[in-house]
């Protein structure tokens, strides 16, 4: 749990941060939970123009791939649909910036 002080500082932090982050722990394709953590990164509604205007580099649509994907599940080809996955990769991130989403 939290110290007050350091709720209270989060709280205000909270309140002008334009990104909000959080943990959420990795998924099988079958949807159990795996041991590993992925970040989910939030928007507040005063960066979004600056994502979809300015960061954004490209959309695509994966409905087709997310498609054969479920079609190998159902025929129980986990293999097959894993395949369809996207290559991961580590981002190394400042050090300043990790020790703020690391911290507890």
């Amino acid at each position: 749990m939290l110290r007050a002080v350091s709720r209270a500082r989060w709280e205000q932090e909270l309140k002008v941060s334009p990104v909000r982050v959080q943990w959420d722990p990795e998924r099988t394709l079958a949807g159990a939970t795996l041991d590993a953590r992925s970040i989910q990164v939030g928007l507040s509604r005063h960066i979004v123009a600056d994502c979809v205007e300015k960061w954004t580099t490209e959309i695509r649509d994966v409905t087709p791939t997310a498609r054969k994907m479920a079609d190998q599940l159902k025929e129980g080809r986990r293999d097959r649909a894993a395949e369809y996955l996207p290559q991961e990769r580590p981002y190394d991130l400042p050090a300043d910036i990790a020790r703020r989403l690391y911290r507890v």
